[in-house]
């Protein structure tokens, strides 16, 4: 009988099509991984290595990873005391380990992250004296500032001081708790770009990282409403040109917030807690 013949196997594909861009959904979900530990691999599965970042991109990609991390903290994505595994955040990002130990070691100097030997990278933990010195310089910094700009604000820096504080009102309406973290953050430096000033803006966004740090370490009751009207009170100081009400409402607001963190633990007393019942 004759053998039959059949045709050869075509060889499979290959797709030259790549995919699609992340969009900020997708982003937002990679950073919150940073607080997730990875789920392991099933057995007998390897998962792929990812393909590392160009030699080239080492800066960028570390760029990426200190934005990822600072705002996860600033959003309240990201709790103190909370470990960074370096091969997680490699695996989240496809880059190497030695470009996460580059953004883990600017994050350590930014005084967001505590870098401990033989132990790894943890969110800092700022402690009561920090967070009481972080305030006082915010309140000599912040009161100047007010000061400044009551004498020379413009009607076109108070429409972008409305409009910033109607983002601030929409987001407190709707819960959005990281985007009104964000901006609630943002007005006292958006107050202080209006000065023309960059050192005291960046000065600025650097304590309102750690602030954002002390609020959750130190568990703040003040609530996103009450700091969102007190910001409209002191635009309103700012548009009348009244720089001594404008200096009192942002040294209340600031007192507001520090005095709500709880900055004075009671320490247990033994005799009280382990008396028998």
């Amino acid at each position: 009988m004759p053998r039959s013949t059949l045709p050869p196997k075509a060889a499979p594909a290959t797709s030259s099509r790549r995919h699609p861009p992340a969009t900020a959904a997708e982003a937002r979900a990679a950073h919150l991984r940073l607080a997730v530990p990875a789920a392991p691999a099933p057995v007998g599965r390897r998962r792929a290595a990812p393909a590392l970042a160009p030699a080239g991109a080492t800066g960028s990609a570390t760029a990426r990873i200190v934005e990822a991390v600072t705002d996860a903290i600033v959003e309240r994505r990201l709790m103190p005391g909370t470990k960074l595994v370096e091969q997680q955040i490699a695996d989240i990002f496809a880059v190497s380990r030695t470009v996460v130990r580059q953004a883990l070691n600017q994050l350590s100097r930014d005084r967001l992250v505590t870098l401990e030997p033989a132990r790894g990278a943890f969110v800092a933990m700022p402690s009561v004296e920090e967070a009481r010195q972080v305030f006082e310089v915010r309140r000599m910094l912040e009161s100047a500032m007010v000061r400044q700009l009551a004498a020379r604000i413009t009607d076109a820096q108070v429409a972008q001081l409305r409009q910033h504080l109607r983002e601030e009102r929409a987001a407190v309406h709707r819960v959005d708790v990281p985007g009104r973290t964000r901006l609630l953050a943002d007005f006292h430096v958006v107050l202080a770009r209006l000065l023309g000033n960059e050192v005291l803006a960046d000065l600025l966004a650097d304590l309102l990282k750690r602030s954002s740090l002390i609020s959750l370490m130190y568990q703040s009751s003040h609530s996103a409403e009450h700091s969102q009207q007190e910001h409209v009170e002191i635009v309103d100081a700012l548009e009348r040109r009244d720089a001594r009400a404008a200096v009192r409402l942002m040294e209340r607001h600031l007192a507001s917030v520090e005095r709500n963190l709880r900055l004075d633990p009671r320490a247990p007393d033994l005799a009280t807690v382990l008396q028998p019942r």
